[in-house]
């Protein structure tokens, strides 16, 4: 395992992040323990360093999302490093090892913070006139920090399976000689982590009886519960829950629910699904918890589409998720008898979230700057053969703010922020959850008094969208189809539709996507014609590759299973 940062006496602190703008976060260089003790200035500095490790995905790959390596997008630019998850090139050599790098190294310091913390009474501190506000605040980032490290070893988990674990601040040596452990002890560690600290967190840092009144951006009580409840779904799924161990999914639905439970007493509401972005995303009526970005254009510089003044295009949503968008009126798929799709005219009468997500062919005012409609049929202002143009025939909406203005005599920057937890996600968890649980869309029981089936129409029903709801008595193929094409709909380009196709053991789904090519007649007549491009798919894929470099510092390492 690779640890770069914080020995016991002497340590330098991480590459700095000003992601947590509101957490009085200052700049600081190296010091020692005594001296990042020395003060409350200096320990929260050191815990919002912490915090700066937390992930989110705007571009991680070369500029390319996550989305764009499954089925969600493609990315235009071919020389990006997000290519090689399907490409051939993808090998513990080339590990994409961030999340590896990152996640150890905050847990390293998160385990330095934890025994070097103890008894701290800060002795310089003492007479000033918020001591106790302060003290206050300091014993409870011991909650926080062990939050963050659950959260990293789960990020962990995800992409590696077995994983070297530690709760200790070990030498260079003696953390280059750690094994793997298994999942399962890891994700128990998670679980049984939240429950020991879940009550010692507030569910919000406003009206608090000290100086932490004025801050946002920390990790709250649903937020730990958040954490829980997605590690037991993914632990009850095929690709952890090996022996299909239903226990496991009844743990998972109550996790769930008990967010659900926790959301409903807090006034945590589903809200229009466009509050979940922009600059006051991180205060959306369902916001869990959001990773600050802080103010910036360079995500909209990164897709807002070719041919628009300032946009460079790249991550494109593919036909397939399109596809994924059913018919407003009747709940239908596109292909589905009766549906009421239009050949001639593909958008019409599409769920609302497909508008609020991506930019079509004629679309005005994207970006608001923009003063000509989207041409993304062939020889259009934004289409081949242009380079840098949509490979799919669509640009990215979600995340982008349609109002930053790239320009050079007006660019600006907006505040932007990455959904970590959000109350829709937990609805999806527990339909997955009590489905395969209950044995059916329709089940209840004493304790899971809502449905699958009733759960993901709460979602369907959310301001703004108000699709047909799911219908009584649908089989359990039927359901299951249908719940996936929600799920990628609601959470489009938040991160999950990588790693559930993995939790779903269906990595085949990832061998193609579908594209749509526009051309327009000298009439003026515009006909859509759906194409295919291959991408490959091994089952060795459903866990990253352990980097090369690991395996050579710590023998006791061992590689997964293809790599």
């Amino acid at each position: 395992m690779k640890y770069k940062l914080i020995y016991i006496s002497i340590l330098s602190l991480f590459a700095l992040f000003s992601c947590q703008e509101d957490m009085d976060y200052t700049e600081t260089t190296s010091y020692d323990e005594e001296q990042i003790f020395s003060s409350f200035a200096r320990t929260a500095n050191f815990v919002t360093d912490i915090y700066g490790r937390l992930d989110y995905d705007y571009g991680n790959y070369g500029g390319g999302m996550l989305a764009s390596a499954s089925d969600e997008a493609d990315y235009v630019w071919t020389t990006s490093s997000v290519h090689d998850f399907y490409n051939g090139s993808w090998s513990p050599v080339n590990a994409k090892s961030a999340i590896w790098n990152d996640s150890y190294a905050a847990i390293r310091a998160v385990n330095f913070y934890l025994k070097a913390s103890q008894g701290r009474t800060f002795e310089g501190n003492k007479y000033d006139q918020d001591y106790e506000e302060q003290f206050v605040r300091f014993e409870r980032y011991q909650y926080e920090v062990r939050f963050l490290r659950a959260y990293y070893y789960f990020n962990l988990v995800r992409q590696y399976g077995d994983v070297p674990f530690t709760l200790n601040v070990l030498t260079a040596a003696e953390a280059n000689n750690l094994p793997r452990t298994s999942y399962d002890e890891v994700l128990q560690f998670i679980v049984d982590e939240c429950d020991a600290i879940v009550d010692k967190l507030p569910v919000s840092y406003t009206n608090l009886p000290d100086k932490a009144n004025n801050e946002t951006g920390r990790v709250g009580k649903i937020a730990v519960m958040a954490l829980k409840a997605r590690t037991l779904l993914y632990w009850a799924s095929p690709l952890f829950n090996k022996t299909s161990d239903s226990n496991l999914w009844m743990q998972a639905a109550t996790a769930s629910k008990t967010v659900i439970d926790a959301c409903a007493a807090n006034n945590k509401t589903l809200g229009s699904y466009t509050s979940l972005w922009g600059t006051e995303s991180y205060s959306a009526s369902e916001a869990i918890f959001m990773r600050r970005i802080g103010d910036s254009n360079s995500l909209e510089a990164a897709n807002f589409p070719i041919g628009v003044e300032g946009g460079k295009s790249g991550n494109c949503p593919t036909q397939t998720l399109v596809d994924a968008y059913e018919m407003k009126s009747t709940g239908l798929a596109w292909d589905e008898v009766g549906s009421g799709y239009s050949e001639n005219n593909p958008y019409l009468d599409r769920d609302p979230r497909f508008a609020m997500t991506i930019a079509k062919n004629g679309d005005e005012k994207w970006p608001t700057y923009n003063s000509s409609p989207l041409e993304i049929f062939e020889g259009g202002l934004n289409a081949s053969p242009i380079p840098g143009a949509t490979t799919t025939g669509y640009y990215l909406k979600k995340y982008l703010d349609a109002s930053v203005d790239l320009r050079p005599n007006s660019s600006n920057t907006k505040r932007h922020s990455w959904i970590t937890y959000r109350l829709g996600e937990f609805y999806l968890n527990y339909a997955d959850a009590v489905f395969n649980y209950l044995g059916s869309a329709d089940a209840k029981d004493a304790t899971f008094t809502m449905s699958a089936r009733e759960a993901v129409n709460v979602i369907r029903n959310r301001t703004g969208v108000a699709m047909p709801e799911f219908p009584i008595g649908m089989s359990n193929t039927a359901f299951l189809n249908k719940y996936k094409n929600e799920r990628m709909v609601e959470l489009a380009f938040e991160g999950h539709r990588f790693w559930d196709v993995r939790r779903w053991k269906e990595g085949e789904t990832f061998k193609s996507i579908s594209v749509m090519k526009i051309k327009k007649s000298t009439q003026g007549t515009l006909t859509y014609t759906r194409a295919t491009k291959q991408r490959s798919w091994n089952d060795k894929m459903y866990f990253f590759p352990i980097p090369d470099l690991e395996l050579r510092k710590n023998s006791n390492l061992t590689q997964n299973t293809g790599w």
